[in-house]
């Protein structure tokens, strides 16, 4: 079926680990289980049939540089998995809007150079998926680039907590536009998320009744140092919070005993995240049951296996001509997506959105 034609919005740790990713594993064998990825090969497209071909950033430091070379500039920090060949792809200037936030301008460069047209880029480069990576936040801004992947009819993958495709006006003009979208919120391959949610559904399923629960995240990159900036951050705590409440179907738990979000920068952490959570719930006889975890993760490699399975499912529907939120892969591989399924059933949906059994 020939290649997918990527184009990348944010040239951040997360799209460093996406283009090392695709790198690392353009070799594997097809019928290989690797980790992080639902399939090599992935319908018609094994990882390395993935190309990139365009890149937007605002970083002085970014701008004008090949991908291979930008993926390891400025405030980057993320670990490195191999060596990336250069590209060919100059990073090009986009547009800033909201998302530089006060602590990405106490740090880094604004580009001076003047925005390129972003639809006539995706047009002119025959892009099939534009990934949007950027900063927390970025609400008018992934607004924006989800508004030119509508104009240059280019499926759209949005990594970050802003209502995209679970909003039934935007969901509406991908629809009517034809354009596939899978969003919103990327959830890593095994990250506080994926862990919360399963911890929460185990208590359930085994009938203890989970009265509180928590979840603080620290981390040393640019996303939580973004973060710091709370009127940055409404749109992650909801996205995050409703992934796990979402497991608990029978009742509402009450604003006050859920607490979830990113705590803390802390510099020394670099890309790497450390999570801490809680549950507190009550067993037989209402006897106390509490359990009590930390995660330790890279973060951004954790999401870049997801992604890629993100970005094939967002050209198989291209492919198939299918407009507006791909249910079945927005539900597994996003946090916030239109509908909220059960992990393994979501995953079961995607195997079949593969196969062609179902339409999204």
């Amino acid at each position: 079926m020939g290649s997918v034609r990527v184009a990348i919005v944010g040239v951040g740790n997360c799209a460093a680990s996406l283009v090392q990713g695709v790198e690392y594993y353009k070799d594997a064998d097809p019928a290989a289980k690797v980790p992080g990825l639902m399939h090599v090969q992935f319908g018609d497209y094994h990882v390395s049939d993935i190309e990139f071909v365009a890149a937007f950033d605002v970083d002085a430091k970014k701008v004008g540089l090949d991908l291979a070379d930008a993926i390891g500039a400025s405030e980057n920090n993320t670990i490195k998995i191999c060596d990336v060949p250069s590209t060919g792809v100059t990073v090009q200037r986009g547009r800033t809007l909201d998302g530089l936030g006060k602590y990405y301008r106490e740090t880094i460069e604004e580009s001076a150079e003047e925005p390129v047209d972003v639809v006539q880029v995706l047009k002119d480069k025959q892009v099939d998926v534009l990934v949007c990576y950027l900063p927390v936040g970025s609400e008018d801004a992934a607004k924006f680039y989800a508004q030119c992947a509508i104009d240059a009819k280019v499926a759209f993958v949005n990594a970050l907590p802003v209502f995209i495709a679970g909003t039934k006006e935007w969901a509406d003009k991908f629809t009517e536009a034809g354009v596939p979208i899978v969003g919103d919120d990327i959830k890593s391959q095994v990250g506080a998320t994926i862990t919360h949610r399963v911890m929460a559904k185990l208590f359930e399923d085994r009938g203890v009744v989970l009265d509180r629960t928590m979840q603080l995240n620290v981390g040393g990159n640019m996303d939580f140092k973004n973060m710091l900036e709370r009127d940055r951050l409404e749109s992650k705590k909801i996205s995050k919070t409703q992934a796990v409440t979402s497991q608990i179907r029978d009742r509402d738990m009450g604003a006050d005993n859920v607490h979830i979000g990113p705590s803390d920068y802390v510099a020394w952490l670099d890309d790497r995240k450390w999570a801490y959570v809680r549950l507190e719930g009550r067993a037989f006889g209402d006897v106390p049951l509490n359990l009590e975890y930390k995660l330790e993760v890279w973060d951004s490699p954790n999401s870049a296996g997801v992604i890629i399975d993100a970005l094939r499912a967002a050209k198989i529907a291209k492919d198939r001509g299918i407009g507006g939120p791909v249910l079945s892969a927005s539900s597994y591989f996003m946090k916030s997506p239109p509908v909220q399924y059960y992990d393994d059933e979501a995953r079961e949906n995607v195997e079949k959105f593969i196969k062609g059994e179902v339409e999204r």
